[in-house]
């Protein structure tokens, strides 16, 4: 069982910046599993925004994030973070961070399903101002 822990989400106004931050703990036999970062607004079905292999060496985004958001981990310290630039109003949601720890051969792969991750935090809030 792996604990998901998100933190680094708040109000932030147009066009700036926040850092989310998933930290991973519990007992697994290896942390290079995939990871994503997915997110709920209102009124609407989650979505993923971001996922990133088990290797760190394939990344995926949503159209609406690219060239903005960027994913990154750090399997030594159980990290996963989500650096976004730009913000928009309609980036504001609950996000969440997601693993799937489920033994897979190849590390250079990820999922975009949300139904195929099996561990996730308890969301942070991001909340852009216009």
């Amino acid at each position: 069982q792996v604990q998901l822990v998100e933190s680094g989400g708040g109000l932030v106004q147009v066009g700036g910046s926040l850092r989310l931050s998933c930290a991973a703990s519990g007992r697994t036999f290896s942390w290079d599993f995939m990871m994503g970062w997915f997110r709920q607004a209102p009124g609407k079905e989650r979505e993923i925004v971001a996922a990133i292999s088990g290797s760190g060496s394939s990344t995926y985004y949503t159209d609406s994030v690219k060239g903005r958001f960027t994913i990154s981990r750090d399997n030594a310290k159980r990290t996963v973070s989500l650096q976004m630039n730009s913000l928009k109003p309609e980036d504001t949601a609950v996000y969440y961070c997601a693993a799937d720890t489920k033994f897979y051969s190849n590390t250079d792969y990820y999922h975009t399903d949300s139904g195929l991750y099996n561990n996730w935090g308890q969301g942070t809030q991001v909340t852009v101002s216009s």
